[in-house]
């Protein structure tokens, strides 16, 4: 069990901590409203990203690789959300338009985002063939219990990280030039972040 549960582990750590789509809008989550405000945002990624875990652990994963005009289709709804998102973040750079324009993104929006996400697709696609197979000595459904608790257990606090960051940085974005700056700089990621679904 430990054998297999140290490298899900690290594999859960640095898929979850590291850049994409979830973390760019958990920052600027952070930025606008604020860590407390963020949380049902946060809730809803790990909530979401779970049931997305334990689908591919029960081979829905396989079936959606299989199928190429699904994964066009989640492209597609992806890489839109994000450059909707992009559009919105625009305002970050007036000082108190973002607040005014928006809302924090809710738990059940967060949630089903994750099946229009790529990352969480190969994320949770990658972990259950390779991590799966480790808990085989396990009764199925308990291996599958296992392996969205440990993933999920660990990607909480990661993003969460993110939307602290934000928070943090919401303190020195008082000045117009460094909102501009950072608005713009937000906008660039989350297009980028789209383009790259799509490519």
């Amino acid at each position: 069990m430990i054998e297999a549960l140290l490298p899900l582990m690290s594999f859960a750590f640095v898929s979850s901590i590291t850049p994409g789509p979830n973390n760019i809008m958990l920052t600027s989550s952070g930025i606008w409203f604020g860590f407390r405000r963020s949380l049902p945002h946060m809730l809803g990624i790990t909530f979401g990203f779970g049931v997305l875990l334990a689908l591919c652990a029960f081979g829905i994963g396989e079936l959606v690789v299989a199928l190429p005009q699904l994964v066009i289709v989640l492209k597609a709804l992806g890489c839109a959300y994000l450059l909707y998102l992009a559009w919105q973040l625009r305002r970050m750079g007036v000082s108190g338009a973002g607040e005014r324009a928006a809302r924090p993104m809710s738990f059940a929006a967060a949630a089903v985002f994750q099946f229009a996400n790529p990352k969480a697709w190969v994320m949770a696609i990658t972990g259950a063939s390779a991590f799966m197979p480790l808990l085989h000595k396990q009764p199925a459904w308990l291996a599958i219990l296992i392996y969205c608790l440990v993933f999920c257990a660990i990607n909480l606090p990661c993003v969460s990280v993110w939307a602290g960051a934000g928070a943090v940085l919401r303190r020195y974005l008082e000045r117009p030039l460094w909102r501009m700056v950072f608005a713009a700089t937000m906008v660039v990621l989350t297009v980028y972040s789209a383009l790259a679904i799509w490519f």
